[in-house]
């Protein structure tokens, strides 16, 4: 019998021997790459924390102890471990397991999370809550070096250091975020020292104690007592001493023995403590520790030969001739910068996955990866577009969210002209709520100056890319996960090419039903359209591809509303605050529904609730937002 399947709860695994522990590591390791193997996940950070999670729980009483992961998508062990191994195959698929922690799920997930940086300031409100409380047990923040690269997570440890509350940090350092680490910091924590260079430190440190008048030897035997002290003052230690924590390390995050050991120890103090392992990413599968970016997040992959159904590690190229959104995106930065030495590139610790690294290849100077600081990067993009550069900066839409205050205040008040790139707009897939990018058309078409547009097909996010490069002011350019539609069998062959800013395009005319529709969703309308039209003969139905959410084209839209009074909108974006409502707003502030009565008006798009993890065409049928809703819709309005 496995060790896994003797843990059924948190007391089992304390019953094992510390010599069974290592065996338990392995048959971890290999049931996470079972099962991502076959669902796709987060695989590399996973890998890395096993004994690291194994320890947390063999020496702290969780639940009752509170264990927060920053981000969450290195949790798979912690979920094994927490009773879950039994549906550990479901995870990420609909109706099955989250890929991160979440509180619906287990008592052992005492906070939902999907962004980084958080763990601190939620761990510290959980302590000081237990203090008021009077609970007596431990708060333990696991965070990585990457994470540690943005402000919230200095914020935290800001107050945690001044109140002093009982937090236990553990800073997992294994030098890279997503993609590498960047920035000075990112240096600081990874800073190491040869055995000669220390060992001369410390001679000159000492001779210089002794030196002192009087009390030197006496200063001197105290120093000497502990290594650590003296380390403190050359490593990373000295940052977080200097937030008032106690700090220990840094230690091999792989050494099950010694991390319980020093876990045992801190655990009795009642102050701010920051544990600081150093983990190898990927740890224990070799083509995850040679390629921990590819591995970070993985679809399904074949675990011998390593072949993915999306790529390949031998031969990275993509084996479908239909190139993904960000593909075409990262290929038209680096054309469109050849012949434009103003346009720079800015992302938050993800060049690979914002299809920038041709783009940092070929302009490294006018390439920008800020680390996961997506407030300073709007503003820093903000400060180059007030000196006349022409910053483009490529954010997923999940993660834009985190600076909404800087596009108001910092890009918008001043209307500087920067390009906001927002990739995975919609809904994305396995990741869950977290990270569906559902909500940027409503926090965006708010504020003043913004022009918002999304492409219907990746031939169409080249030409608006470029529109938004030349535009003056601030500018989103919205477009799906995933790959683009091809060139067969197009609906709209003779589409007219030209973008012009709050200029909508007519793809079909018809006199029966109107069908405003934005982003990919003008695909799923082309579709229903074609369903119904093959059905009833007889029904007559117009097709606009809206193309901006902010300006919308009021002049067409308002002309062939006078004309068609069954109206529907469609969007893969929430309904509240999103396409549908700009078009309500505009019809309502027009008076057309005062000069002709019978209007009909049906919105496609998400209610208001978020959606859950699975794949995206099943997503879209669940929440509705597929053809199927459309036509649903369109059988509705006509009655």
């Amino acid at each position: 019998m496995s060790l896994i399947n003797t843990i059924k709860k948190g007391d089992d695994l304390k019953k094992l021997s510390k010599n069974q522990l290592p065996i338990l590591a392995q048959e971890i390791r290999d049931r996470i790459i079972s099962v991502v193997s076959k669902n796709g996940g987060h695989l590399a950070s996973s890998l890395g924390v096993v004994e690291l999670t194994i320890a947390i729980h063999y020496v702290f009483d969780i639940p009752s102890d509170s264990l927060i992961w920053d981000v969450g998508h290195q949790a798979y062990a912690h979920k094994i471990l927490t009773g879950r191994d039994s549906c550990f195959d479901s995870l990420r698929q609909f109706k099955g397991i989250s890929g991160f922690t979440k509180r619906s799920e287990s008592i052992c997930d005492p906070f939902t999370v999907g962004h980084s940086s958080t763990s601190i300031s939620a761990g510290l409100g959980i302590a000081v809550a237990k203090h008021l409380k009077q609970d007596r047990s431990k708060v333990i923040s696991v965070i990585g070096d990457g994470s540690m690269t943005a402000g919230l997570a200095y914020e935290g440890m800001n107050q945690a250091g001044d109140s002093e509350r009982d937090i236990i940090v553990i800073l997992n350092d294994n030098e890279m975020s997503i993609s590498q680490n960047v920035g000075a910091l990112s240096s600081f924590l990874s800073r190491t020292l040869s055995a000669n260079y220390l060992q001369n430190m410390k001679k000159d440190f000492g001779a210089f104690l002794k030196s002192l008048p009087g009390i030197g030897d006496d200063i001197y035997r105290i120093a000497k007592k502990s290594e650590n002290s003296f380390k403190t003052f050359v490593t990373p230690g000295m940052l977080f001493e200097a937030f008032n924590f106690d700090y220990f390390g840094p230690i091999d995050g792989h050494r099950l023995n010694h991390l319980i050991d020093i876990m045992e120890n801190i655990k009795h103090l009642n102050e701010p403590v920051l544990l600081h392992v150093t983990t190898i990413k990927g740890k224990g599968y070799e083509p995850a520790e040679k390629n921990p970016i590819y591995f970070h997040g993985v679809s399904s992959f074949e675990i011998t030969t390593c072949n993915s159904s999306n790529l390949s590690i031998k031969n990275p190229q993509s084996p479908s001739p239909i190139p993904t959104y960000t593909e075409i995106f990262g290929k038209t930065m680096a054309e469109i910068a050849h012949s434009d030495n103003k346009v720079v590139a800015v992302t938050a610790a993800m060049p690979e996955g914002t299809g920038l690294t041709q783009f940092a290849k070929e302009f490294p100077d006018r390439f920008f990866d800020v680390g996961i600081a997506e407030q300073h990067a709007v503003t820093f993009a903000a400060g180059m577009a007030s000196q006349g550069m022409k910053p483009v900066v490529a954010i997923y839409s999940t993660f834009m969210q985190r600076a909404y205050d800087q596009i108001l205040h910092d890009v918008c008040i001043d209307s500087h002209h920067v390009v906001f790139a927002l990739d995975r707009g919609g809904i994305v897939g396995e990741d869950g709520p977290t990270h569906h990018g559902l909500f940027d058309y409503a926090f965006l078409r708010s504020i003043p100056n913004m022009t918002i547009m999304a492409p219907k097909d990746e031939n169409e996010l080249v030409f608006m890319l470029r529109k938004a490069i030349d535009h003056d002011g601030p500018i989103a350019v919205r477009y799906p996960r995933g790959r683009g539609e091809g060139d067969k069998d197009r609906f709209y062959q003779n589409s007219d090419s030209v973008i012009e800013i709050g200029k909508a395009e007519l793809l079909r005319e018809g006199k029966d039903v109107l069908i405003l529709a934005v982003g990919r969703s003008v695909q799923e309308a082309i579709k229903a359209i074609k369903r119904v039209e093959q059905e009833q003969k007889n029904i007559s139905i117009a097709l606009v591809n809206a193309r901006f959410i902010k300006p919308l084209d009021s002049d067409m839209i308002l002309n062939l509303a006078s004309k068609i009074n069954k109206i529907i909108t469609v969007e893969e974006h929430v309904l509240d605050g999103g396409f549908g409502s700009a078009v309500l707003e505009l019809l309502s502030d027009s008076g057309i529904f005062s000069k002709r009565c019978g209007y009909k008006i049906k919105r496609v798009g998400i209610k208001d609730r978020f959606v859950e993890h699975g794949p995206q065409n099943t997503l879209r049928a669940e929440y509705e937002v597929d053809s199927d809703a459309i036509v649903k819709s369109i059988m509705e309005i006509i009655g």
